[in-house]
């Protein structure tokens, strides 16, 4: 069997929260053995010195457009994306054409993503079908082709009595529900944060209620149910205080944030930047301030991109008629390590909340560093610089907010499987290379 070291990293170990050195040695798709690795000849070595050695990171919310919107992105595009980000698996959300919502589009998601060989791709399975919030989707049959979970995605669903029944089932085969928090009836026709900014550019707003009023009554359905509810892209203060009340007295429920939702404000919209347009919309300081009080003390669990990829042409369009959504597993790590520069988040904070966290709320194997675990490993040089060029993207799309923004501690590698990608050269290899000369 082939056999890879990552050699004189720093292993950041989630589980445990401890920072040390150490050799991690992988023989065919598993980890071996932590620690000192002896010299081994016919090894592929991989040098780490200087770079933080974490789990392979997966994002639990992405969407790869396939089947149906090839032309925005493919699952194999996709795949390449998530592994210059620094991502060894990514779910892929059901919102195609055909909608995912039955064992045989489960299937295709799953033969595309071992087909194109490089990140890991997981299946989430609609809860109605056609993701129209009229019927049950065959949630069973899903399960069994290999979906790790189930949501309508974009469309929260508006019956609560169909929602009931869907938790129950869900909970009965062991999956999540995974909620985009949305009364349509308080959002309908807006494209941005109801507030000031809005009303001075002129467009019509959503207020933070919309998705306080879908979290509450999907938390007192998941109380009801037993179901495990996970709460998408947490956008608003008063949901996090929703989510945290909830958490206290028992409810199973976890919940994510975007980057871009802990890092911008609604002020990204000014000048009508449509890449700035996305769902739920930007909101404001105090907010985001609460998003990441959230994710300090635990309440929420996980940070995905919810990478939503679109031609360019659809964009660039006035900002009414614009697609929700912006690319997002490119440039997640980078804006991500801004957290634990600024005191929000530890190391092995930042690592449970993009590895363990989500890999315990789908029920797969990942997210951990132990010997026997899945081969699957990210190596993020601390030091590296990059400016995003969104022309340099694997993805086929670039709609990013953050095209030229300088962004610091970047992934260089990735392992999954027991396979070895270099996704960027490493500052720290560069510096050493210098020192010598």
């Amino acid at each position: 069997m082939t056999r890879l070291i990552i050699k004189g990293g720093t292993v950041v170990d989630p589980v445990t929260g401890k920072l040390f050195q150490a050799d991690v040695t992988v023989v065919g798709d598993r980890i071996a053995h932590i620690g000192k690795a002896p010299p081994d000849k016919d090894a592929t070595v991989v040098d780490a010195r200087g770079c933080l050695v974490l789990p392979g990171l997966i994002d639990m919310h992405v969407h790869l457009r396939e089947p149906g919107y090839e032309h925005k992105e493919t699952i194999a595009s996709g795949a390449a994306a998530a592994l210059r980000g620094g991502f060894a698996a990514v779910c892929a959300m059901p919102n195609t054409r055909p909608v995912c919502d039955s064992a045989a589009v489960v299937g295709f998601v799953l033969e595309r993503g071992k087909a194109a060989g490089r990140a890991r791709v997981y299946p989430i399975g609609a809860l109605t079908r056609g993701s129209e919030g009229k019927e049950l989707a065959p949630l069973g049959e899903m399960r069994a082709a290999g979906a790790v979970a189930f949501s309508d995605d974009g469309r929260w669903v508006k019956n609560g009595h169909l929602m009931r029944r869907a938790m129950e089932y869900a909970a009965m085969l062991g999956a999540p529900v995974i909620s985009h928090c949305e009364d349509p009836d308080l959002s309908a026709g807006g494209v941005m944060h109801e507030g000031v900014t809005a009303s001075m550019l002129g467009l019509r707003g959503i207020p933070a209620a919309a998705e306080e009023v879908a979290v509450a009554r999907d938390i007192i359905l998941a109380a009801l149910t037993g179901c495990h509810l996970h709460i998408a892209h947490v956008s608003t203060a008063g949901a996090v205080r929703l989510i945290r009340e909830a958490k206290a007295r028992g409810v199973k429920v976890t919940a994510e944030v975007t980057p871009h939702h802990f890092t911008l404000t609604e002020e990204a919209v000014k000048g009508y930047n449509t890449n700035a347009k996305v769902n739920p919309p930007l909101r404001t300081p105090a907010d985001v301030a609460a998003l990441k009080e959230g994710l300090a003390d635990g309440t929420i669990d996980v940070i995905a991109t919810d990478h939503a990829p679109h031609a360019r042409e659809e964009k660039e369009v006035e900002f009414d008629a614009a697609p929700f959504g912006m690319v997002g597993l490119e440039t997640a790590v980078g804006l991500t390590m801004a957290l634990v520069r600024e005191g929000v988040l530890t190391l092995p904070q930042l690592a449970a909340k993009l590895t363990t966290n989500p890999a315990r709320i789908l029920g797969f194997e990942g997210g951990l560093l132990r010997e026997g675990a899945p081969a699957d490993i990210t190596l993020i040089d601390p030091e590296l610089e990059e400016t995003v060029e969104p022309e340099c993207f694997a993805s086929k799309s670039g709609n990013t907010p953050f095209a030229g923004w300088r962004l610091k501690g970047l992934p260089v590698g990735v392992v999954v499987g027991g396979r070895w990608f270099a996704v960027r050269p490493r500052a720290a290899t560069s510096r050493r290379t210098r020192e010598k000369k």
